[in-house]
């Protein structure tokens, strides 16, 4: 049995944080290897193969396989491609792109989700910049991830920090999750919204914290695949995402391989 609060959101004991822990770091690892590897002319299925021999590696099992019909060991989305971009050998990674890479492993019956966005060669510093922002943006909602706060909190920082920075689409349809046993559980976690709103975070809480941006509208739209979501303009977008625990002691980024350490006093101190 595993413990829900009076929302039906997953409590986790420190020794169940360690079980997830363990499958963030799978995660982690593995992105790292897919970050060094993504260079012109590499094709996103020669990616989904470097992930899903890295999962297995460490003994634990791609959680995107098989998902819902999901084909891949990762997601792979491209320029306009918001998320869920399916990896494919028709296409070549090509100088001045930019490749979201969202990728989830399970461990022990425990799961791991964490996406970057990686610069293929030299980008233009629009581009550049929407990384820096999205990914900014993140680690602002990450912060408020403290028991007392708020659900609404976490998007509200993220949100407010995209908006200090340009004009920004965030698209309202997607957004972060509870995290544990499974990959998607309570709650839906918003990338924008009002402060003070929804349930009062707990220690032992996972959360999959993960804006998207994009450089012009925040509409989007299906592909015919019915997995790949592009922008409507077919302006480029952005993904970061980590999987985080709510402690006593504030965020435990799970998925990071310092556990969010250097990226939270950063932003704790502006």
């Amino acid at each position: 049995m595993f413990k829900k609060n009076k929302h039906g959101i997953q409590i986790k004991t420190p020794e169940q944080l360690d079980g997830m822990r363990a499958a963030g770091l799978v995660v982690g690892r593995t992105l790292e290897l897919l970050r060094a590897a993504v260079a012109p002319g590499v094709t996103p299925l020669d990616l989904d193969v470097i992930a899903e021999k890295a999962i297995r590696d460490e003994g634990a099992v791609p959680s995107f396989k098989g998902y819902q019909g999901y084909p891949a060991s990762i997601c792979a989305s491209v320029n306009s491609e918001v998320v869920h971009g399916i990896p494919g050998d028709g296409r070549k990674l090509r100088e001045g792109d930019i490749i979201s890479i969202d990728c989830g492993a399970i461990l022990a019956g425990w799961h791991g989700d964490s996406a970057i966005t990686v610069p293929v060669g030299e980008v233009g510093p629009e581009l550049t910049e929407l990384m820096r922002v999205t990914e900014e943006a993140m680690w602002r909602g990450i912060a408020a991830l403290r028991p007392g706060a708020h659900l609404s909190d976490i998007g509200h920082q993220i949100e407010k920090y995209a908006r200090s920075q340009g004009r920004y689409g965030i698209p309202q349809e997607y957004g972060g999750h509870g995290i544990g046993t499974e990959m998607h559980m309570d709650p839906w976690v918003a990338n924008h919204g009002r402060p003070g709103r929804g349930p009062k975070l707990e220690a032992g809480m996972c959360l999959a914290v993960e804006p998207m941006l994009n450089l012009g509208t925040d509409r989007t739209r299906v592909l015919a695949d019915d997995w790949t979501v592009v922008t409507m303009d077919g302006k480029a977008s952005a993904h970061f995402e980590h999987s985080v625990a709510v402690t006593e002691q504030g965020p435990w980024v799970l998925t990071a391989l310092d556990g969010g350490e250097s990226r939270l006093g950063t932003v704790n101190r502006t």
